[in-house]
């Protein structure tokens, strides 16, 4: 790698990309690379730029994704790709250092890494260490509910709230969507949190710009294995240990909640899990809290580029 590391965003117009390059531009200890607006279209031109990177990062359409991947003939030239084309591909590294301990050596030594969704590395956080430590078989009955910001479903639906596409803006205070239980992250949340049956997730979009919260149920009392919410805690307390960007709320934290607020966590590249537990009726919530355009997006593409670049995972973040 070069003494100072050039990165070139494939897709910088998008709202991902966008986010990235706002990060990256503040930035003196790397090289930018960009691409001419009329020349964003050009496969030679976004061949030369993607061969010429150390680092390139792809922020487009699943298919737009795979061609850019075909450009690519520079051995040198590591991959981190934002849309959902790569996620559950053999020899394609997922992109959440937090995993489990030993996934940032496997990320470092990767040349390809598949960036989360927002959904997904949510519920992920919350399923992987349950099923990694037994307190949750591998085929047992999993429900996910989350809301997200309007700006997960990009500019057409920022568009669609704001009215910046001529029409009368959407008034939706909330909907659900993905209603044929087939929402594109479920392949990737089976597959990284070690489930053998896709769970059933229902999302919605709420009327506000960006902002998080997965749900996932546990009924405590149909465990093969006894366990109360202090024993989900501690699972989460000591498989995130010492991690900088995923944190767990204390029982005394979450004794004083009056609400958890979508957009408390917005600007940061922060996840934080907390455990609703009702012990006497054997019931409990687990409730990811995180921006879905920070670790949800683009802050967890630059901590992964962070990674591999070898400088400190909070740089720019």
């Amino acid at each position: 790698m070069s003494q100072r590391p050039k990165v070139f965003i494939d897709g910088e117009a998008g709202t991902t990309g966008l986010q990235i390059a706002e990060r990256l531009a503040r930035r003196d200890d790397l090289e930018l690379l960009r691409i001419d607006a009329a020349r964003r279209k050009d496969n030679d031109a976004r061949a030369a730029m993607l061969n010429t990177a150390d680092v390139a990062i792809l922020c487009l359409p699943d298919e737009a994704a795979r061609e850019a991947v075909a450009l690519v003939d520079n051995p040198e030239t590591r991959i981190i790709d934002a849309s959902t084309a790569h996620r559950v591909v053999e020899d394609w590294c997922y992109g959440f250092p937090e995993l489990h301990a030993g996934h940032r050596a496997a990320m470092r030594a990767s040349r390809r890494i598949a960036n989360p969704g927002c959904y997904a590395l949510a519920a992920i956080a919350i399923l992987h260490p349950l099923i990694k430590n037994g307190v949750v078989p591998r085929d047992w009955p999993v429900s996910i509910n989350a809301v997200s910001g309007y700006s997960g479903g990009g500019k057409q639906l920022i568009a669609a709230f704001e009215g910046s596409d001529g029409s009368a803006p959407l008034s939706n205070t909330i909907y659900d969507y993905a209603l044929g239980l087939a929402h594109k992250h479920i392949p990737e949340i089976t597959h990284w949190s070690g489930l053998q049956h896709p769970p059933v997730f229902q999302p919605a979009v709420g009327h506000y710009y960006k902002g998080m919260l997965v749900h996932v149920p546990l009924h405590l009392w149909a465990l093969p294995e006894p366990v109360d919410s202090a024993r989900i805690r501690e699972v989460y307390t000591d498989h995130y240990a010492g991690e900088r960007f995923v944190s767990v709320a204390t029982a005394d934290e979450v004794a004083a909640l009056e609400r958890i607020d979508p957009e408390d966590l917005n600007g940061s590249n922060e996840l934080k899990l907390h455990v609703l537990g009702n012990d006497a009726r054997g019931q409990a919530i687990v409730v990811a809290q995180l921006d879905n355009l920070g670790k949800g997006a683009s802050g967890q593409a630059v901590q992964t580029l962070n990674l591999l670049l070898g400088v400190d995972e909070t740089t720019g973040l």
